[in-house]
């Protein structure tokens, strides 16, 4: 026996008496630490899936004339279909946009002697999960003139000063148009948290988050940093509104709604457009929040086995069980008395009152479930 298999020997030796005590002292506490089995989380394209989804207002206490807008999935792409919407109301309803950036909507207007003011949307949309193939490149067509608009600024994405110079650090190295934006999703889950005490999806204000150096926020924080930290550099990017409208089929409570009450369930993904693979499906966010929530103690480590799949396969895809509302920034609602909204996926109401708490379903009056149309 050579001396270094003479010390592995007593190294192993070692080793089996030290473990064997701490299992006879304490078997609980080894079950207790023992690491997470490998999750699954890997969304293939190819199966499409359709849903009905429906949102009804009711206006609890009506003051002077209201008037309500309900965001309309208006994404059509390799991954959802937007279908027909119909609705039914006591109110005038009109099927409409905010004129600019392409936000479908339906707009309803309530007369102040209408004592008990309702409106139900009710949409059909086909989705799919979505994945790229990195080793396959493929002709994507998207004229110039567009990509430059996904790359411009916006009131809560400016893309100079704070936003370019981390943009710039976070890229240090890369070469590649792919290298830099793997680096920037990189940077977005090691630097942020997912913080469960903001109210709703967040507000996007990444300017300030990155000078106070408050990095904890929602899908809506999270994400919009992502994109405007993209934009920056020149890379087209954009946030995309929507709502989770079924559970994961990889068992993640994290990264599903439930059907029947969808409250709460809005959520922001992001897409990022690259040469030879089109606009590629982004949502660090998500990542965030399953190390934030999806087991009773907050997991630092993308590396986690909780999180490894997820952290992968949403550089690039994301699963079907979400549906898209728009890619709007800057909202100018129709015939609202209010300031422009940051972003579009959740019901809006106003009256003499002001505009209502879109982040409080409850005191807003409204809810939103969604229904799996089987072929």
């Amino acid at each position: 026996m050579t001396t270094v298999q003479a010390f592995a020997r007593r190294r192993f030796l070692q080793q089996g008496s030290a473990l064997a005590a701490v299992a006879t002292l304490a078997p609980l506490s080894m079950a207790q630490s023992a690491a997470p089995a490998q999750r699954q989380f890997a969304p293939q394209s190819g199966n499409w899936r359709s849903f009905e989804v429906t949102t009804r207002v009711d206006i609890a206490k009506p003051q002077g004339v209201t008037r309500v807008w309900l965001p309309i999935p208006s994404v059509n792409s390799d991954w959802q279909k937007s279908l027909e919407s119909g609705y039914s109301s006591n109110g005038a309803a009109q099927l409409t946009s905010d004129g600019e950036t392409g936000a479908r909507m339906l707009y309803v207007e309530f007369a102040q002697n209408e004592a008990q003011p309702f409106v139900e949307l009710t949409s059909h949309i086909q989705t799919q999960n979505r994945s790229v193939n990195w080793a396959q490149q493929q002709g994507a067509a998207e004229d110039a003139e567009s990509l430059r608009y996904w790359t411009r600024p916006t009131a809560l994405l400016p893309t100079d000063g704070i936003v370019r110079k981390t943009a710039q650090e976070a890229i240090r190295g890369a070469h590649t148009e792919a290298e830099k934006v793997q680096k920037l999703y990189d940077w977005i889950v090691s630097n942020t948290f997912r913080e469960p005490k903001v109210r709703g999806c967040g507000e996007g204000d990444i300017k300030t988050m990155l000078e106070t150096g408050n990095l904890g926020g929602k899908c809506a924080d999270l994400n919009a940093l992502f994109v405007g930290l993209c934009r920056s550099v020149g890379l087209p990017a954009r946030d995309v509104y929507g709502l989770r409208v079924a559970s994961s089929a990889f068992g993640y409570k994290e990264l599903g709604g439930n059907s029947a009450s969808l409250k709460g369930a809005q959520h922001c993904r992001a897409e990022v457009f690259l040469k030879g693979h089109g606009w590629v499906g982004m949502d660090p966010a998500d990542v965030a929040k399953v190390m934030r929530q999806e087991t009773p103690e907050w997991i630092k480590s993308a590396q986690n086995p909780v999180v490894a799949p997820v952290n992968k396969a949403l550089f690039g895809g994301w699963e079907g069980n979400w549906m898209a509302y728009n890619n709007s920034h800057d909202v100018r609602l129709p015939h609202s008395k209010g300031p422009k909204l940051g972003f579009f996926m959740y019901p809006a109401a106003e009256n003499d009152s002001g505009r209502l708490d879109s982040y409080a379903p409850d005191d807003f009056k409204y809810q939103i479930s969604a229904r799996e149309l089987k072929a």
